[in-house]
């Protein structure tokens, strides 16, 4: 069978429709309809049945399915073979997740490949945990974030490399009375007004252990997605909050002090399909995040 019908199969598990699938693959759905009824042919059964306005695989749609993703990581590892023939990787790498992580990763590990053949591509977003796995579908690499594992969650099946380890530390106007102090405990700040983030993202479950810490619970003011936004009201004096220690700057009417006593730190992960986790240019990109990382501990 043509790894092209078996590539549709898997793209059509993940997005649930062939209009789907044509959006994202840059493609019509009339192709896909054609290429689709091909594969049903060379099969010789039904590969997908009709789901409500979408489709969903049967059960000899969803073996196919899974066996593109064995025949694509096969062809990823003889591609890697070539490129270390040629001598060293080449190509395009998509690179997507959060803006914090790659703000403290990406320009270490932008630098390191300067000199390669390999080009990135940029996509920034901020999901929350759950929602980084299916992200992998349109990217070779998605920098992801966890509060309580190394895996994030929905993450299991993919190809997970941790990048960075960063403690979360409170953030508070410079002018503070806390300020005075080096480390801050949960019955120091469970009071303080609070500036958190959109429930379900990470940084929401240390407020969460803070509450069960004191008993209590935190009800932040404001809930806010962007980190710099979080800084500039603090600095203004609008609250406290939970920011990452090697991404934030501090300065500029803010202070930084790491919070005991509770579990405050995230793991930064970068996320792959296995296949294209195979490719050496991937390979060589996630190695820079990784040394990109190593430098901001070190």
């Amino acid at each position: 069978m043509d790894i092209r019908h078996l590539e549709l199969l898997r793209d059509l598990r993940e997005r649930g429709s062939l209009v789907a699938v044509a959006a994202a693959t840059h493609r019509t759905p009339s192709a896909l309809s054609q290429q689709l009824r091909t594969a049903q042919r060379a099969a010789g059964t039904r590969l997908v049945e009709p789901d409500g306005r979408g489709l969903r695989l049967t059960d000899a749609g969803e073996l196919l399915a899974d066996g593109a993703d064995e025949v694509a990581e096969a062809l990823a590892r003889v591609r890697a073979r070539l490129d270390a023939h040629r001598g060293q990787p080449v190509g395009t790498v998509r690179v997507a997740g959060l803006p914090s992580a790659m703000t403290a990763l990406l320009p270490g590990a932008l630098a390191a490949l300067a000199d390669s053949a390999v080009t990135i591509e940029v996509t920034d977003m901020d999901l929350a945990e759950h929602d980084y796995a299916a992200a992998v579908a349109d990217a070779d690499i998605v920098i992801a974030h966890s509060l309580t594992s190394e895996v994030p969650a929905g993450a299991q099946g993919l190809r997970r490399t941790v990048l960075l380890r960063e403690p979360l530390d409170v953030a508070l106007p410079q002018d503070h009375p806390l300020t005075a102090r080096e480390a801050l405990r949960p019955g120091d700040v469970v009071d303080e007004m609070w500036i958190g983030v959109p429930e379900h993202f990470p940084f929401d479950t240390v407020l969460q252990r803070l509450g069960e810490a004191t008993g209590t619970t935190i009800a932040p003011r404001l809930r806010i997605r962007d980190n710099q936004l979080i800084a500039a009201l603090v600095a203004a004096g609008e609250g406290v909050a939970l920011l990452p220690r090697f991404t934030t700057q501090p300065g500029d009417g803010i202070s930084l002090r790491p919070l005991t006593s509770v579990v405050s730190a995230r793991w930064i992960v970068g996320l792959s399909r296995p296949d294209r986790a195979e490719r050496a240019a991937v390979r060589l990109v996630t190695r820079r995040l990784v040394e990109a990382g190593d430098a901001l501990v070190g």
